[in-house]
């Protein structure tokens, strides 16, 4: 694993002859947010949490991991919190920990694409606190963007939703249209920086990364996943995951990236 360094050549396993070099395939690079302040969660830093016996962190990445086409993954975090990071993830292949974590998602993540390898095609973007994502739904994920430009993981709501202003409720949404964003999101990393652009010019900035795109008048797909995505926010999360956690199948990294 890279130091933090944005600009290292070395991403890849030196002992691999083909290491660095561009094949037919998109060349994907994961982005991984962990740097939240965690106010929901009286200050204490979600990341660092064990949903399974395994920091919530830990196990985001390792999700990533499994995916083989994911060729890079970068953790981005608080400048104060790199070296905790990086002592968690510490020997697991294809990750750097980059300390660019901005006052915003949307700053975080255009810090974190001065740090993307050159080569890289498609850039996954995922909340470190969903350490419940399912490598097929990430595989899923990135074969829509493939076809469109971008696409989401999400859910279609389950409740009745109510549109509501000044305690009064205005109007209530046709629940079958309605989406419930998760993450990855994932884009094509030319068509995502254009956007990025874009919206620094505009000044817009949003907390969802797809935003981008919808205000540009991309298409983006939505790909229907699992329920048990979370996003651990607050304390009663954690319960919750580790419930979660127990239902779904169990999947393991191949032998050869054991540490």
């Amino acid at each position: 694993m890279q130091n933090g360094i944005c600009n290292s050549p070395k991403l890849f396993d030196i002992n691999n002859p083909t290491a660095g070099e561009k094949g037919d395939k998109n060349m994907v690079t994961a982005i991984i947010l962990a740097a939240g302040n965690s106010t929901r969660m009286g200050g204490v830093n979600k990341q660092f949490l064990e949903v399974g016996g395994t920091p919530v962190l830990l196990r985001s990445v390792q999700a990533f991991l499994w995916v083989r086409r994911i060729e890079e993954i970068l953790v981005v975090c608080r400048r104060e919190d790199w070296e905790a990071v990086d002592n968690l993830l510490h020997g697991l292949p294809k990750v750097r920990v980059v300390p660019v974590g901005g006052a915003t998602r949307q700053q975080s993540v255009e810090n974190a694409l001065n740090c993307v390898y050159p080569l890289s095609d498609m850039v996954a973007i995922h909340d470190g606190a969903r350490p419940l994502v399912r490598p097929e739904d990430i595989e899923r994920t990135l074969d829509a963007a493939e076809k469109t430009g971008g696409a989401v993981l999400g859910v279609m709501v389950k409740d009745t939703i109510k549109q509501v202003q000044d305690g009064v409720i205005q109007s209530t949404p046709d629940r079958s249209t309605l989406f419930s964003a998760q993450t990855p999101q994932v884009f094509m990393l030319d068509i995502y920086r254009s956007a990025m652009k874009k919206a620094k010019e505009q000044e817009w900035d949003f907390t969802d990364d797809a935003q981008l795109f919808e205000r540009s008048g991309l298409p983006v797909a939505a790909v229907v996943g699992h329920y048990d995505n979370i996003k651990i926010t607050t304390p009663e999360d954690i319960p919750a995951a580790d419930a979660m956690l127990a239902l779904q199948p169990e999947w393991e990294l191949p032998e050869e990236w054991d540490e």
